[in-house]
């Protein structure tokens, strides 16, 4: 498995997505599917981190699938809206370092 740009993922995206005639959801449809696979994500980490465990029968999916799921509806959002993640992520990066720069206690070099 070769590691992929951002871009990369979001071009592989919306060439899988675009050779279906359906092509992208309307936004608000991914942005309900966003909840959804939020609330998936949030169960699993629910069953592993918390006390409320799954009931029985229910099935077991990883963090991981669960993460990817939702990570691939909002590539899906942002490549409908036009929006490039890698630049979108960068910024919101650099406006953290900047707002947050002192914010938290610094771990001391070793």
């Amino acid at each position: 498995m070769t590691n992929k740009t951002l871009h990369d993922l979001q071009a592989e995206i919306d060439t899988y997505i675009n050779g279906f005639e359906e092509g992208y959801f309307p936004p608000m449809e991914l942005l309900a599917r966003l909840t959804e696979e939020l609330g998936e994500l949030s169960r699993e980490v629910q069953h592993v981190y918390s006390m409320k465990k799954k009931k029985s029968g229910e099935a077991i999916r990883s963090l991981e699938e669960e993460t990817g799921d939702l990570f691939f509806v909002l590539v899906c959002f942002a490549n409908s809206q036009g929006i490039s993640l890698e630049k979108a992520l960068t910024s919101v990066v650099e406006k953290f370092k900047v707002r947050d720069a002192n914010r938290w206690t610094k771990k001391e070099e070793q």
